[in-house]
């Protein structure tokens, strides 16, 4: 049964990582509804999960990665061309994630990972991103991002730190209020994700290896790969959907959970 629970939550990291509705809070919200194993599903899990999803996203954007790595010493310097500026704007808006991490993150990870909290960063998170599909127009691409900018959609990713706020959900809504078109604001976002995951994979593995939490090999690896697989899938099919279509319906999803959450709770 532990596999296939965590063949489940892989599904559930590798569709929510990517869609604008919180994989934290479905993990959390999971373990809650269905009482399953927190030994064998803690935080290294979540975290073996996102490195499913990093693999996913590292694969999707493999045409951008060698250029980004060829163009990252000239970018330090101010050079770089279109790539440098690219690895300058996600150098940019990666400060507000290792910020915040350092600052907040044994509070995040010791007392707002609930399914109370998930509830209300549900609701809050879908209010934004119906907000943000009309407040104004947006024309703008990845290229037009300006470093402040950059700076205020990573602001929505630390806030995303919060279970059920969302990465992909903040950082594209953030980049609608700037009048930056959903497609490219989610491209933006999925690079911008990359060194925050790796970071905080790299943190929980030292935690993990100090502390002696035990880790299922196996289960790790089940985890890992079906959420890769399935991450893929999501990355892909979101981008070209957003080019169509408004946030709504995922904004109406959240809204949905967080009532039945508030219910389960009550009863």
């Amino acid at each position: 049964m532990t596999y296939l629970f965590a063949t489940l939550l892989g599904i559930a990291q590798g569709l929510t990582e990517f869609l604008p509705i919180s994989s934290s809070a479905h993990l959390i919200l999971a373990r809650a509804f269905f009482g399953w194993d927190s030994a064998a599903f803690g935080l290294p899990f979540d975290v073996a999960l996102h490195v499913g999803t990093l693999a996913a996203v590292l694969y999707y954007f493999r045409a951008d990665l060698w250029p980004l790595m060829l163009a990252t010493p000239a970018a330090l310097t101010g050079g770089g061309g279109r790539y440098g500026r690219l690895v300058r704007l996600i150098l940019v808006g990666t400060v507000p994630i290792v910020v915040f991490g350092l600052l907040a993150a044994d509070i995040v990870e010791q007392r707002l990972r609930t399914p109370v909290v998930c509830a209300v960063t549900l609701a809050v998170g879908a209010i934004g991103m119906l907000v943000a599909e009309r407040i104004r127009e947006r024309t703008r691409d990845q290229d037009d991002i300006r470093p402040l900018e950059a700076l205020a959609i990573g602001c929505g990713q630390a806030a995303a730190l919060i279970p059920g706020f969302s990465r992909s959900g903040t950082t594209i809504a953030m980049a609608m209020f700037l009048g930056i078109r959903r497609d490219e604001g989610a491209r933006f976002t999925f690079l911008m994700s990359m060194p925050a995951i790796v970071a905080a994979a790299g943190r929980t593995a030292l935690e993990v290896r100090r502390t002696g939490a035990p880790v299922d090999a196996g289960v790790f690896l089940v985890g890992t790969a079906v959420a890769a697989v399935v991450g893929y899938v999501a990355v892909k099919y979101l981008i070209g959907y957003l080019v169509r279509h408004s946030l709504d319906v995922f904004a109406y999803y959240r809204l949905a959970l967080a009532a039945a959450v508030g219910v389960w709770l009550v009863v």
